[in-house]
């Protein structure tokens, strides 16, 4: 941490994605710290690309509601508690379906132990975009995410999204809003808010279309203006403390 501080703290600025990430490193002793987030293409997450013909694939029809997962199946993921948030879920509305977009070293398992569930595999491009289109609610349980950009993928797809109160979801989900938060670390909350998801459709509706407002505003060429605008605030900086 030590030489990073240093190496960091000789920099005109340091961008970081998110307000909490910025104020864990202000504790550390890190200076002059911008946060710029990251943006999503809201022309490839677009609910246009809901696809009637993948969802039959899924065994879904016209009013079947799918829970959607991105991300890799590991561990650190907490898949756990979204197999529980969804047994939940599944107590109000038993034709839930859930997808799991994603590979790694837990898939053999799930699919075994968990074949109510369709597993996707890894996808990319319009094929992941056409998957996230395809779903209605998202759930994030995961605990070790830096930012999660899956959050805003699933946000401008059109979703209603369940996630814990940090990373990206936390700076970008206004609670009841434009989404669900639960409070970090909380996996009793997290399942009541699931079934709140599926208790209260209307509500879900409305969030999810708040929800791609909110990532409309999240361009990437309004991002690449806040990055450029930073360079120049640095280098004008830079200029005025030299002398040039």
């Amino acid at each position: 941490v030590s030489y990073l501080r240093k190496f960091h703290n000789r920099s005109q600025f340091t961008m970081v994605p998110t307000e909490a990430l910025a104020a864990d490193l202000q504790k550390y002793g890190f200076r002059r710290l911008r946060v710029v987030a990251r943006g999503v293409d809201t022309e490839r997450f677009n609910p246009a690309h809901r696809s009637p013909a993948l969802r039959q694939s899924w065994g879904c029809g016209e009013r079947t509601r799918v829970v959607l997962s991105v991300g890799r199946l590991a561990p650190e993921k907490n898949l756990d508690l979204l197999f529980q948030a969804y047994d939940a879920m599944r107590r109000i509305e038993p034709d839930l379906k859930l997808v799991m977009v994603g590979d790694g070293p837990l898939m053999r398992d799930f699919r075994a132990s968990r074949p109510d569930a369709i597993f996707a595999g890894a996808q990319r491009g319009a094929a992941l975009a056409e998957h996230y289109a395809s779903a209605d609610l998202f759930l994030f349980p995961s605990l070790t995410e830096t930012f999660g950009n899956v959050t805003p993928e699933a946000m401008a797809s059109g979703l209603s999204v369940l996630a814990y109160d940090y990373a990206a979801a936390g700076q970008l989900i206004r609670h009841q809003e434009s989404g669900l938060l639960a409070p970090l670390g909380h996996p009793a909350r997290f399942c009541e808010l699931a079934v709140q998801l599926v208790a209260e459709p209307q509500p879900a509706r409305e969030m999810a279309a708040r929800a791609r407002t909110v990532a409309e505003s999240m361009s990437w060429d309004r991002i690449v203006g806040q990055v450029e605008a930073t360079y120049l605030e640095s280098m004008q900086t830079y200029a005025l403390s030299s002398g040039s």
